[in-house]
């Protein structure tokens, strides 16, 4: 039986790497993309700037050089920028898009002819929990998200005669460096009462102890692999009923439940 050809991005820390170790272990050939060298035994690293698109159609045109096929690839690669909107610069705001949302366009547009000729192929896009509860403080994090989202759901039903199945999917807060990577600012919080300072230090909070990267690597890694054609998953069963709750409660309701957790 062959083994699954994956190729995935952001794979050099927290959930992007943890999700390859476990396709590795799996007996998957993984190819992992970064700007920096993940240096992971086992798995083979690619240089990579999503956000390039010369750079992201090298990326699949070398796999295909060695493997001849991809069967899987799995958009991790990410970032967040957190601060008002009011005080957000342009520059800043579209750092966020092209990182989180243009990076998986740029890897999907350049894969998916290769998986239409295949007539087969999985593309699974790692979105957020935020995209269904956008965050106050982090709007444009959770923008990017919702992005993903909406393009995943569109995107499976463009591709699906050909054998491609494309998926989201939300984890929720993630012990990961990501917390210490995030990009943040203060500005403006004297105007907003010191309130952009505590609903990041939540935000943090909450991301310290959430669930261990290794154990959403395994649930990624089994949708990854998975021929289930859900659009959207959500990891952790207390997100899923957040999720539940919120497709059923008002949504003026779920806002104001959001501002006074993150925006009080």
């Amino acid at each position: 039986m062959n083994k699954k050809v994956i190729l995935l991005t952001g794979g050099s820390s927290g959930i992007g790497k943890a999700t390859a170790e476990a396709l590795r272990d799996r007996g998957c050939i993984v190819y992992s993309c970064s700007r920096r060298d993940g240096g992971i035994p086992g798995i083979n690293h690619i240089g990579t700037d999503v956000t390039d698109t010369v750079s992201a159609a090298s990326a699949v045109e070398t796999v295909i050089a060695a493997e001849g096929r991809i069967d899987v690839l799995i958009n991790c690669a990410g970032a967040g920028i957190s601060g008002a909107v009011e005080f957000t610069e342009a520059e800043q705001v579209k750092w966020q898009m092209d990182v989180n949302f243009m990076g998986t366009v740029n890897m999907n547009k350049a894969v998916l002819p290769h998986m239409r000729q295949a007539g087969k192929g999985r593309i699974v896009n790692i979105s957020s929990v935020a995209a269904a509860f956008p965050i106050p403080f982090q709007a444009y994090y959770s923008a990017s998200k919702a992005a993903i989202n909406a393009y995943t759901c569109a995107l499976a039903n463009e591709v699906r005669p050909f054998g491609i199945t494309v998926t989201a999917i939300q984890p929720g807060d993630i012990q990961t460096g990501f917390t210490a990577s995030r990009v943040k600012s203060a500005a403006g919080d004297d105007v907003y009462g010191g309130r952009i300072a505590r609903s990041v230090s939540v935000m943090e909070r909450d991301e310290e102890n959430g669930m261990k990267p290794e154990t959403a690597g395994k649930w990624i890694a089994g949708i990854a692999l998975s021929d289930k054609k859900k659009p959207v998953w959500t990891l952790g069963a207390g997100y899923k009923c957040l999720c539940i709750l919120g497709k059923v409660l008002p949504l003026s309701l779920v806002n104001r439940l959001i501002g006074m957790i993150y925006a009080k």
